[in-house]
């Protein structure tokens, strides 16, 4: 087991921070029973030793923040990690190196899960006894410290030695450019406005029925925000879109609608009707895209045959050069923005990709 320093108060970790250019790190969260991840705890590796930091000590930590996003930070699948420490603290780190995404790009398998990566770098075991830990509870106990801290032991051996390997393929700037697109801020800032493309079953809804779901899914994101509760707690989807189906006029007709609270509509249930009422009244126009022709089934199917060919020359799989998400939208959705035809990706597949277009 690594050794490691349990820090409750951040702010005299800044020293020892401001001394590294790198960092492992992790974090552990909850969010079963709020919207926002509540971020438990941060583990950090600067090589030479580990901390374990708890966030939830109730010490001050706005030094801590702005010394711990200077030095580029190692992470594993790190787009969550980044996301609860962004709502937490408001702050992005400067530079990121995703282990998950180094792995990729030298044909390890996608998404591979860290524990799988040190078992094939280092033929070393990480049990993963503590997956459904509450690390929301003070104290912490040992064992539950040192699962932690064995989450960043290995971040910068790892990122040595998938560096060095790529480095030696060419490939170094392809996994700095994918992990850096993991700080676009946009990944994680809600807009309830566009709450409406979770809504299951909104997808087919037209007209004015599509306008109330996407009132609807704001009204609860911003009932969630405001709570911090899941969305779901607020109202399920199945709800929502039952409403929006049935365009109900009077709190009478909220009482119909099949899972539907008596609690939610005596709070809330003005504020459903008008949201349904001003949906009515603006005439929407909206219709849900179009299924696929046979033509675009058709060059789908080809650019899928392009990307196989590229991807099994560079020994990657198909879906780490592009997935077939990703080709949907060029040719639906005509996304240009698409990752398959930007960065290292356009020159060694985007451009055939273009020209089938």
């Amino acid at each position: 087991m690594p050794e490691f320093t349990y820090v409750d108060q951040p702010d005299t970790l800044c020293g020892e921070l401001s001394k590294h250019e790198r960092l492992g790190v992790d974090t552990e969260f909850m969010r079963e029973k709020t919207f926002f991840a509540e971020l438990c705890l941060i583990q950090i590796s600067t090589g030479a030793s580990i901390h374990c930091v708890d966030p939830l000590a109730g010490r001050p930590m706005q030094a801590f923040w702005e010394t711990f996003m200077r030095p580029t930070w190692i992470l594993h699948s790190g787009r969550q990690d980044i996301e609860v420490v962004y709502q937490a603290a408001s702050y992005m780190p400067e530079s990121i190196f995703d282990t998950q995404v180094a792995a990729g790009l030298l044909g390890y398998a996608p998404q591979m899960g860290y524990a799988n990566l040190v078992q094939e770098l280092f033929d070393v075991e990480i049990p993963k006894a503590h997956t459904r830990a509450d690390w929301t509870r003070r104290p912490l106990s040992d064992d539950y410290l040192h699962y932690a801290a064995e989450d960043v032991e290995y971040l910068l051996p790892a990122c040595d030695m998938l560096a060095e390997r790529l480095d030696k393929q060419g490939r170094l700037t392809w996994a700095e450019e994918d992990s850096a697109l993991l700080l676009n801020p946009a990944l994680y800032d809600i807009n309830p406005e566009l709450a409406v493309a979770r809504l299951k079953g909104a997808r087919n809804l037209k007209g004015d029925r599509r306008a109330a779901a996407t009132r609807l899914a704001a009204w609860r994101e911003t009932e969630a925000l405001r709570a911090n509760r899941p969305r779901q707690w607020i109202a399920k989807d199945a709800v929502l879109t039952e409403l929006a189906k049935a365009m109900p006029a009077t709190m009478a007709d909220l009482e119909k609608i099949d899972g539907l609270q008596a609690g939610l509509i005596r709070r809330v249930g003005r504020d459903i009707l008008a949201a349904i009422t001003a949906s009515a009244a603006d005439g929407s126009s909206y219709r849900p895209p179009e299924a696929p022709d046979e033509e675009q089934k058709s060059l789908l199917v080809s650019m899928q045959k392009q990307v196989a060919e590229c991807a099994a020359d560079l020994g990657l799989a198909a879906e780490t050069l592009a997935s077939k998400r990703d080709l949907s939208a060029v040719i639906i959705g005509g996304d240009r923005e698409s990752r398959v035809l930007n960065g290292w990706r356009r020159e060694l597949i985007g451009e055939q990709l273009l020209t089938l277009l």
